[in-house]
């Protein structure tokens, strides 16, 4: 599966480890996102029925300079949680720089494996709980052979997280990068290339769709790596929602979450009552196709996924015992962000959304902590048990569809 394109993507992340990372930075913050997010794999991989106390043993498939690696091995940590993180990368340079953070963070829960996933079948590493693969999947001569080998070292009952370009809110790239196949063609050395790339974005005129695309920033924030990532990669593949279920299924898998669920839902685009019933006549894969297209601002998708035959296990927010609670985010600024009439403004990537929240909403907010089971935060709450129920239910129905108000995994061992 290794191409003479392949031997120049390893030659850029030699050159160019990416992203861009200072392991003094670490003593300053963490970096978080999706996937991989604890509390995500916990409520979507999971469906928050996994025993926090029982050992995670995860994989950041492509771990470049860290970010996934770091995330998830700092939250065990913090949280007190046995288990493994796996790096697995080729890049010498990043794993240096991966390393290097870990260090700063005095982890010691990551192990290193500089080597291809391409390579995970018959390794003898695994099986995964957990697998990450963020930014890779797009980058390689034959996906779907890719997705493979991830779910071949992938425990029963386990999932996988998945982001990988899409075509729409990346619009401009392709057009640069084919601009820059004429002007510092891949026989060139990276570092002459990337003082190519410079000049260009430098002297990029008005009417270039890249510079009226707010929706991607390597090429202002991301330094050299970033640039050079955007812009002179030399294989970069975009999925469609539709492409990539294709992948899913064909590596036999299904979604259990497109982050954020409420990005894929053409409704809230469609305000003509005509179109909304159009829309909602589709079948659910068709409806995300629709807000795709309709929004045209998504420059990735991130899917959590698991093998197609493991039935469907949820997490149940409306069980007593089960503990709610939020994602980088607290409930005191969620109700005190709300408006007037009871709505909650989230934006995605200049995209505002409305998110209509019940009367009293507030009120349950303040109360979830991630300590507190939905049984404690109702008695918390004062309210008779059905006015909580009932709004209990819709507010966390409209969180959850924002990623922001999850189920925690229980407490104990399976």
């Amino acid at each position: 599966m290794t191409d003479a394109t392949d031997a120049q993507l390893a030659a850029q992340y030699e050159a160019f480890p990416y992203p861009k990372r200072d392991p003094r930075d670490e003593a300053k913050r963490l970096i978080v996102g999706s996937p991989g997010h604890l509390y995500e794999v916990d409520h979507w991989v999971f469906g928050a029925r996994r025993p926090a106390g029982k050992p995670m043993h995860a994989l950041i498939a492509g771990g470049g300079t860290g970010d996934a690696t770091i995330m998830l091995a700092q939250q065990l940590a913090r949280d007190g949680r046995a288990g493994t993180v796996t790096w697995l990368d080729r890049s010498a340079a990043s794993l240096k720089i991966a390393q290097a953070r870990a260090g700063v963070r005095k982890l010691t829960n990551i192990v290193w494996e500089q080597r291809s996933l391409l390579d995970l079948p018959g390794s003898g590493l695994g099986p995964f709980d957990y697998i990450d693969c963020c930014g890779v999947l797009h980058h390689l001569p034959d996906p779907l052979g890719g997705l493979r080998a991830l779910v071949s070292v992938l425990a029963p009952g386990g999932g996988i997280g998945l982001m990988v370009y899409a075509p729409h809110g990346r619009t401009g790239v392709y057009m640069i990068q084919d601009a820059l196949r004429l002007l510092a063609p891949a026989d060139q050395p990276p570092t002459e290339r990337i003082d190519v790339a410079r000049r260009v974005m430098r002297h990029l005129p008005e009417t270039a769709w890249l510079r009226m695309n707010g929706n991607v920033r390597d090429q202002s924030a991301g330094g050299d790596a970033g640039l050079y990532d955007l812009l002179l990669n030399p294989r970069d593949q975009a999925f469609t929602v539709l492409a990539l279920h294709d992948l899913l299924a064909q590596a036999g898998l299904r979604p259990t979450c497109w982050v954020e669920p409420l990005r894929y839902d053409p409704a809230p685009l469609l305000p003509d009552p005509r179109l909304r019933e159009r829309a909602a006549a589709l079948p659910p894969l068709q409806r995300a196709a629709l807000a795709e297209s309709l929004a045209g601002n998504m420059s990735v998708h991130v899917v959590y996924c698991v093998r197609a035959d493991r039935p469907e296990d949820r997490a149940n927010p409306f069980d007593p015992a089960s503990v709610p609670l939020f994602r980088e985010v607290t409930g005191e600024v969620l109700a005190n962000a709300l408006r007037p009439d009871g709505t909650l403004m989230i934006g995605f990537d200049g995209l505002q959304l409305p998110i209509v929240l019940p009367p009293r909403a507030a009120a349950i907010l303040r109360l979830v902590d991630g300590k507190r089971n939905v049984g404690a935060i109702a008695k918390a709450s004062g309210m008779p048990s059905d006015v909580f129920e009932s709004v209990w239910r819709a507010t966390y129905l409209a969180l959850e569809r924002v990623n922001r108000l999850l189920m925690a995994a229980p407490p104990g061992v399976a």
